[in-house]
């Protein structure tokens, strides 16, 4: 009869300054310490797994480590008050899959305040389906609404990196609200997929990548930017008077070549969106409104599932912009 105490994980070491992706099993007494113990339906690979997988990013200091900066399962054991043994719960950020280990496993231990319980109207694999990437998009348009953006702003909203996995979210939510989306794409045969999510525009990512004045056309109500870098800079130099670009991605660059005359001649608002350390009082409603405005059959059309063994070549691939949508990785299979 199999161990119940003893289960499989994707462990990351590192020999000789190079990072090594490993299938092993484990033990219960292998894991941190944490409050909670929590059975693993699923995780999901996004664009800080890719790198933390691969090495190529510094996202993993210490090893070794069980990567996943998601998960969603079932509670097994805890010491909270919060949570009991049967509970079902996701979490995501707080450093899981960086400096704590993460959902790349069929267990692993929390504590109890990284956790949420599971949103009513969700399963685990769509809450994984929706993961980390998901929960950034929505951050996103709740900032852009805080900001005053509305469906009827006469301008459509930008959104780059769309065939990702925080684009492809936003189109679907943003288009969902009544949004025109414009979708900013290097693939252009994701075109179908754009627009099968509802954007209304398909914009060559490398139009966003000519040269460009520090004020340009004033094109977008706002702005849903996952890139960063000069994309970044010149979606804030074609955003409309009063409007506002949220910001959560670098995989264009750190830098942003930009100027101050967005912000002091057309008052557009830069607004940063991080999704690891926000409060308790950001999450329950971001997971609302997932739920609310995210039909669940958009929601299949973005994914795939994968096994624990897929995920070092799928790493290397989303680091290539070689995925679209979503991913949602089964430890169990």
């Amino acid at each position: 009869m199999a161990d119940p105490a003893n289960f499989k994980a994707l462990v990351l070491q590192q020999r000789d300054g190079k990072t090594y992706a490993e299938i092993t099993h484990l033990n219960l007494t292998d894991l941190p310490a944490g409050e909670v113990l929590v059975a693993i339906d699923f995780s999901s690979l996004n664009y800080k797994d890719g790198l933390a997988v691969t090495g190529k990013g510094k996202i993993v200091r210490r090893f070794p480590l069980v990567p996943g900066i998601d998960f969603a399962g079932t509670v097994l054991e805890s010491s909270s008050s919060t949570y009991r043994p049967g509970d079902p719960v996701v979490l995501t950020g707080w450093g899981v899959g960086e400096s704590f280990w993460g959902g790349y496993a069929q267990r692993a231990r929390v504590a109890a305040d990284w956790l949420v319980p599971l949103p009513v109207g969700l399963d685990s694999r769509q809450a994984m389906a929706i993961g980390t990437a998901g929960f950034t998009a929505m951050l996103c348009v709740l900032a852009l609404e805080h900001a005053g953006l509305k469906p009827d702003a006469g301008k459509p909203v930008l959104v780059t990196g769309a065939s990702g996995g925080v684009g492809s979210v936003a189109v679907a939510l943003l288009a969902g609200l009544g949004y025109r989306v414009a979708a900013v794409t290097g693939r252009p045969e994701n075109e179908t997929f754009l627009r099968e999510l509802g954007a209304a525009e398909i914009i060559d990512r490398e139009q966003m990548n000519r040269p460009f004045r520090p004020l340009e056309t004033q094109l977008w109500a706002g702005v849903v930017d996952t890139v960063g870098g000069s994309i970044l800079a010149r979606a804030l130099a074609e955003t409309d008077y009063g409007g506002a670009v949220a910001a959560c991605g670098l995989a264009g660059g750190v830098d942003l070549p930009t100027t101050v005359m967005p912000f002091i001649l057309r008052g557009v608002q830069l607004l940063g969106v991080d999704s690891v350390m926000c409060p308790l009082s950001l999450r329950r409603p971001a997971w609302a409104r997932l739920v609310r405005d995210l039909p669940s059959a958009t929601l299949e059309r973005l994914t795939q599932t994968i096994s624990l063994t897929e995920v070092p070549p799928l790493a290397e691939a989303i680091l290539a912009g070689q995925v679209r949508g979503r991913i949602v990785v089964d430890p169990n299979r």
